[in-house]
């Protein structure tokens, strides 16, 4: 099997972008998936059982007939990529990832278009990530053919499962760990990487909702030199005391600030944060730059650049929780966003905190600008836009 591994690993997406290089470069597409051997066998589901599910999905509760799954040695390299039956499991209670946490993962959609194809986003930069994630837990790096070629061949395979509705569409879990049955703290010495596959509904079903935010200034989230900018499970189990937090006190979700100054604004639970100064035609977005402790997100990369096609300026810098408060005050930030994988943008409307206050933004609304970003990427996403970046990837 190839080893298709991206160069410089080592170098951190924040450094990437100050040097001023492309974060995910545009590549050559080649389809890999004569790389993956079909073992899957006969479809478990019915058709009127599938048909049942994909008629309220919800959002991760179900999962399709197949995945795919290959393994990497320390003596061999990753090997034996096939798609098998999801009913298929394997790992027991020393599975080292469970004990030492070694564990990645990146999520991504496929649509089906008006035409018939089935379409991914970006699936290269997800897969760039998943190899800048494995080089931070200590993991191999899955190569990126096998990456794309376990989509294609199982998307392929389970086709059936990705709606024709526009607001439906079909999740990707990619996810490598440890599993090596053995107890000791060194990285394992056997991992593998499945690919799973979960039909999704529309993220907002009565329409797009700004969402309530808790500050928290009793967590942090990522340190400097710690494993931010890295997609690892154990960010998000640190994450969840926080999260149980902002529930408590009437909050849809979590806002991170810095480790250091605690001052910062960095994420909204695993999704980046835009702030909108101005209005209209004139407004400008400013995003928190990558400091290491960030997630670099596709859809923020890719807002970066769309912003700028519809004629904004863009700027990534630092904003603290008071410039954040007295700028919506004041009126110079007109509107608050998160964006990331599973809702695409998500308007923020109040913000609350234990030591810094509470204000509404936008009039606890959906702000113009939120909503025509929003509607420019979910356009492109799902084939009513032209891509004129190369975005999107047929698999069907």
């Amino acid at each position: 099997m190839s080893q298709n591994i991206h160069a410089n690993l080592d170098i951190p997406a924040a450094r990437v972008v100050s040097s001023g290089q492309t974060l995910y470069p545009a590549v050559d597409r080649v389809s890999a998936v004569a790389g993956i051997a079909n073992n899957g066998g006969v479809a478990s589901t019915s058709a009127a059982d599938r048909d049942a599910i994909l008629a309220e999905p919800g959002f991760g509760k179900y999962f399709t007939d197949h995945v795919v799954r290959a393994t990497w040695n320390k003596d061999t390299g990753w090997t034996g990529g096939e798609l098998i039956s999801s009913k298929t499991s394997s790992g027991g209670f020393a599975t080292q990832a469970l004990h030492y946490g070694q564990s990645i993962f990146e999520g991504l959609k496929a649509y089906r278009h008006a035409d018939g194809g089935i379409y991914t986003f970006r699936p290269e930069a997800n897969a760039l990530r998943f190899q800048r994630s494995a080089y931070r837990l200590a993991l191999p790096p899955v190569p990126t053919d096998l990456f794309l070629g376990s989509i294609e061949a199982l998307v392929r395979e389970d086709q059936d499962w990705v709606s024709g509705d526009p607001d439906k569409s079909l999740y990707l879990r990619p996810f490598e760990y440890g599993s090596e049955d053995a107890l000791g703290v060194r990285p394992a010495f056997d991992v593998t990487y499945v690919l799973l596959a979960s039909p999704v509904g529309a993220y907002f079903p009565q329409g797009v909702k700004p969402v309530s935010v808790w500050i928290s200034d009793d967590y942090v989230r990522a340190a400097p030199g710690g494993t931010g900018e890295a997609k690892c499970a154990g960010n998000y189990a640190a994450s969840l005391i926080a999260q149980q937090e902002a529930s408590a006190n009437g909050c849809d979700q979590v806002v991170w600030i810095d480790a250091t100054e605690r001052k910062y604004i960095e994420e909204m639970g695993g999704m980046n944060l835009f702030f909108v100064y101005g209005e209209g035609d004139n407004a400008r977005l400013v995003t928190p730059e990558l400091t290491g402790t960030l997630l670099p997100g596709v859809t923020r990369d890719s807002i970066l650049t769309l912003a700028r096609d519809l004629g904004y300026d863009v700027e990534e810098g630092r904003i603290t929780i008071a410039d954040w408060r007295e700028g919506v005050a004041s009126g110079a930030i007109t509107e608050t966003f998160a964006c990331g994988t599973a809702a695409v943008v998500t308007p923020v409307g109040r913000v609350d905190s234990k030591n810094s206050g509470t204000w509404e933004i936008s009039g606890g609304q959906p702000g113009d600008v939120t909503m025509k970003i929003r509607a420019a990427l979910v356009d492109i996403q799902t084939g009513t836009r032209e891509d004129t970046h190369n975005w999107l990837h047929r698999i069907v």
